[in-house]
């Protein structure tokens, strides 16, 4: 089984889940998702396979994300799944 970290190395949660992975004897692929950026569709799939939206995946705190207009009321998926491809750092959620 391969496992697959969207890894963010500034970020502590991020950083617990590749040592909980590691203690566990796997040794993730990992991407770093603020360096090589996301698709859309690519996005799609992984909020799919997660059983998420967009909406839940948005990072608010510590972001651009109101200032962007994302945080208000009746900003389409479409919309911020955009402005997580224009900017990576919008995504929240790490995904395998």
């Amino acid at each position: 089984m391969t496992v697959t970290i969207y890894h963010n190395p500034a970020c502590g949660t991020s950083r617990k889940v590749l040592d909980a992975l590691r203690a566990a004897g796997h040794e993730p692929e990992i991407v770093e998702y603020l360096k090589v950026g996301w698709t859309k569709p690519q996005l799609q799939a992984l909020f799919a396979a997660a059983g998420i939206t967009a909406h839940e995946a948005l990072r608010i705190a510590n972001s651009p994300a109101a200032a962007m207009g994302l945080t208000t009321e009746g900003v389409t998926e479409d919309r911020i799944l955009d402005a997580m491809v224009e900017t990576p750092a919008l995504c929240s959620v790490p995904l395998s």
